[in-house]
């Protein structure tokens, strides 16, 4: 699986350039999200077998908001690099 939406960049086009960049930023971006996510996850499941302490709740409430604060930008941006990039090949650019 590619992470990379978008071709190399021409290092003369800054507005490609930075593009990419915002490219890279939101696929980490979106890694770390899921990243949260899946600990949150896991974090419930040993919390609903072992009990749920005070430090297991604060884990899993702390992993979802920091996961969604992080992951929805991040979507977003993805989003409109890919758009961007798809109308810069429908006008010939």
């Amino acid at each position: 699986m590619t992470d990379s939406p978008v071709p190399p960049v021409p290092a003369e086009d800054p507005v490609r350039a930075n593009r990419a960049r915002i490219a890279r930023l939101s696929s980490l971006g979106q890694r770390i999200g899921y990243a949260m996510f899946g600990v949150a996850v896991v974090a419930f499941f040993i919390g609903f077998f072992a009990g749920f302490t005070d430090a297991v709740t604060t884990l899993i409430v702390v992993m979802l908001i920091a996961g969604s604060v992080l992951l929805a930008p991040a979507i977003v941006a993805g989003y409109a690099v890919k758009a961007a990039e798809r109308e810069d090949r429908e006008n010939g650019i």
